[in-house]
């Protein structure tokens, strides 16, 4: 069996029949280099995220409302 190598690209290229445990233990080597975000990121990406699901909710919320009320109007 041929070694895994890097691409251009660096991407690991693994091969088609590597044995599971070798791949398991590529798989814990690759998430090692892993750069994770920290707490303070992961607040902030979720506030962003909360805030903008709101602000689509209320959005549709008030536009399916105000079709609402014109469909009442004319039929």
């Amino acid at each position: 069996m041929r070694k895994s190598d890097r691409s251009p690209g660096n991407t690991l290229i693994l091969e088609e029949n590597m044995h599971p445990l070798k791949f398991i233990g590529s798989v814990r080597d690759e998430m090692h280099r892993v750069v994770w975000p920290t707490a303070k990121e992961n607040r902030r990406d979720t506030t962003i995220v909360l805030s903008i699901t709101i602000f689509f909710i209320l959005f549709f919320a008030l536009f399916g409302w105000l079709i609402h009320l014109l469909m009442l109007l004319f039929v």
